[in-house]
């Protein structure tokens, strides 16, 4: 699994996001990334807040402890998320 790395006590995500999908979900690897589906229409950022409080919900987080750090108007985003005892091939099973 080469979408996600362990940096200290933070993972970093790279994740392929499809928005405007009907339901929220992980839809599994696409390429060297998870692919996430959003209910949230990308319009004035509310796909990349959804997301982020999505992430938060699936890493039992804070939402202020999940950053977006590349891909502000990308599909492909990198996340990084930090303090979760939450292992992230988790999310696949």
């Amino acid at each position: 699994m080469n979408w996600w790395t362990q940096h200290g006590e933070a993972v970093r995500l790279t994740l392929h996001i499809q928005p405007g999908a009907k339901k929220t979900e992980i839809a599994g690897e696409h390429g060297d990334a998870l692919k996430i589906r959003l209910a949230a229409p990308p319009v004035d950022g509310k796909a990349n807040a959804a997301l982020l409080a999505y992430l938060a919900q699936c890493f039992g987080v804070p939402q202020r402890q999940v950053t977006l750090k590349q891909g502000d108007t990308s599909r492909r985003k990198v996340v990084e998320i930090s303090g979760s005892a939450i292992a992230p091939a988790s999310l696949l099973s």
